[in-house]
């Protein structure tokens, strides 16, 4: 190193330099009084390094900032950065943080500290007021609970390490948001421009199972009566459905439930999908052989424990569920190992003679074959006569469901926050393709709104744009923070589909009231006198129409913003708003469902 500085290199200019040293593509943003340094690194950067510059996109909100990235990460397992000012802005981020945490969804957070000089002797000491009010005693406690890393620049020397280290912890399993604190006499700090070999700083790779974990696994498998794989997280690695598949293929009767609605885990249309169910299908309660494969709730005990005498084999990357407090799910193997390479020894093994004297007679084989595709017919019927018109031109979520997944294109991205519609939704979309269907993964409502503009965003920096639609509830959409969403989905122009899900109000509570008080006064009353309601609603598709302003993005003219509230409405207002998101413009529809007071179906 040398003895002198270049006084116009800075710690700032090193934070960025190593964003794009590896690999971050884009920063969101929502500035303040800390970030002068930053600020004037991002001008420097956009002028003298662009194309080699993360792009810079401002977000009025911080958990829209952070749910943007969260998105980008989900689609295409890329990190990006977001920026946020001191502690105000960090627990301005919200509901956003437990959802990347528990969604396993890697990002970088950096948000500035307060300086910490008062009388100018360091250049970035405090200039202003609110220096002294935003100095608490520990600024990263806000989100220590959330991250897989907390860290601090203390010096502009070792920046690019701090980058290195921190984006370590984000993308090795299991994957998550990180946090990195800077005072503004750190971010102003002239330092010597340096370099780093960024691939001296990868991740920890897959984990393996060791064999005998394979053996007794497939083994298992094999042997059982009624084997079950209950999974929530393994398609993120969009290989992992057809390894899925082809264990089923190797295992005759094994069906697979998806308990987190996460990830497009397993092809709905495949004979052995039971679908997405949260955690409460009954197919746990007469299964002999459980495999649980990356799943943070495989089963609710108190509604649908396993048989006494299930054998339960649990592979994860973090099995013990290391952030939950309580979670006691027992299993009689538990492995630490990334799904992908576990399905692919597990499948190897299945393929090689050492089985074959496990292996069921052909008769018997296609005769638990014959009841897989016999239950999945009559499963994927019922799904389809739910969604058949009734007497009532009104609207429910099966016909909604239907509608939707005829208007858009084969291969649209569903990011999905649908609360107490999720799992009519999905069984109404029956996804098939690895990726084409994104939940948070978490309860932090609020999030899809940002994630559908990261997700398009992601896959149209990977050169392969998607037609992305947002499906979300009334509560849910008003948690996102619209006004924010639109104006940034606008300034940028990134055109997404948002069908919101007028159901009168928050359902989900009244769904946990009846589960514990199921004849108390809930019974009878309406949703307002329980404080859950949103009537009188509000105008959902108007509310990101004005956001949007006069314009979206370079196109002529605002917004579109629609509304259906019956079956001859949905079909018409659909088209028109798939259309005008082809051509570029962002769409906002509200859906009306027929429901009373309760939120009860009144088709």
């Amino acid at each position: 190193m040398a003895s002198t500085t270049n006084s116009n290199y800075t710690a700032s200019d090193a934070f960025f330099e190593a964003l794009a040293e590896f690999g971050v593509q884009a920063c969101f943003v929502n500035l303040g009084s800390d970030h002068p340094s930053l600020i004037e690194s991002m001008l420097k950067g956009q002028l003298e390094k662009k194309p080699h510059f993360p792009a810079i996109y401002t977000c009025p909100n911080e958990m829209v900032a952070l749910s943007m990235a969260d998105g980008w990460a989900r689609a295409t397992g890329r990190v990006q950065a977001v920026i946020v000012h001191v502690d105000v802005g960090t627990q301005a981020l919200g509901a956003a943080m437990h959802d990347a945490n528990t969604g396993r969804a890697p990002v970088l957070i950096f948000a500035g500290l307060c300086p910490y000089s008062e009388d100018g002797q360091l250049l970035g000491s405090r200039t202003e007021y609110q220096h002294w009010l935003q100095n608490i005693p520990d600024q990263k406690a806000l989100v220590r609970g959330y991250c897989r890393y907390v860290g601090e620049f203390h010096t502009g020397s070792t920046v690019k390490q701090t980058v290195a280290r921190a984006l370590q912890f984000a993308t090795s399993d299991p994957k998550g948001p990180v946090y990195i604190a800077g005072a503004r006499e750190v971010m102003a700090e002239a330092t010597e421009p340096y370099s780093m070999d960024t691939s001296k700083y990868v991740p920890i790779g897959p984990s393996a199972l060791p064999d005998s974990a394979v053996e007794t696994i497939a083994e298992s498998l094999l042997k059982a009566k009624s084997p079950l794989i209950v999974t929530g997280y393994s398609g993120r690695n969009h290989s992992c459905p057809a390894e899925l598949v082809k264990l089923t293929n190797n295992v005759p009767g094994l069906r697979v439930l998806d308990t987190g609605g996460c990830d497009m885990c397993f092809p709905a249309t495949h004979p052995s999908s039971l679908g997405f169910r949260l955690s409460f299908d009954q197919a746990t309660t007469n299964a002999d052989v459980i495999f649980v494969l990356d799943c943070d709730v495989p089963w609710i005990p108190s509604r649908n424990k396993p048989r006494e005498d299930a054998l339960i084999y649990h592979v994860d990357v973090d099995p013990l569920n290391s952030t939950m407090d309580i979670s006691f799910f027992p299993a009689h193997g538990r492995w630490k190992a990334d799904s992908y390479t576990a399905l692919t020894q597990i499948n190897k093994y299945l393929n090689s003679t050492a089985v074959e004297h496990l292996r069921l007679p052909e008769t018997e084989a296609q005769k638990r074959h014959a009841i897989l595709v016999q239950q999945h017919e009559q499963r994927m019927s019922s799904i389809d006569n739910l969604a058949t018109p009734g007497p009532s031109d009104l609207l429910d979520i099966h016909y909604v469901g239907a509608a939707i997944k005829d208007a858009v294109p084969d291969d649209a991205i569903f990011v999905v926050e649908a609360a107490t519609c999720a799992m009519s939704f999905s069984d109404q979309l029956k996804a098939d393709i690895p990726g084409s269907w994104i939940n948070s993964g978490g309860a932090g409502l609020g999030w899809s709104g940002g994630a559908a503009m990261g997700v398009k965003l992601a896959y149209d920096a990977a050169g392969k744009p998607k037609f992305v639609c947002q499906v979300t509830g009334d509560g849910t959409y008003l948690f996102s923070v619209p006004s924010s969403v639109y104006w940034t989905a606008s300034r940028y122009g990134i055109p997404v589909l948002t069908i919101v899900l007028n159901n009168r109000g928050w359902n989900a509570p009244r769904q946990s009231y009846k589960l514990v008080h199921p004849t108390g006064l809930g019974a009878t009353s309406t949703n307002k006198d329980m404080h859950m309601s949103l009537d009188p609603s509000p105008d959902y598709s108007g509310i990101a129409k004005a956001a949007a302003g006069e314009n979206f993005g370079s196109l002529k003219g605002g917004l579109f913003a629609g509304k259906a509230t019956t079956t001859a409405e949905l079909k018409d207002v659909l088209e028109r708003a798939v259309r005008e998101v082809q051509s570029g413009r962002g769409a906002v529809v509200e859906v009306v469902l027929g429901v009373d007071e309760q939120g009860n179906s009144n088709i």
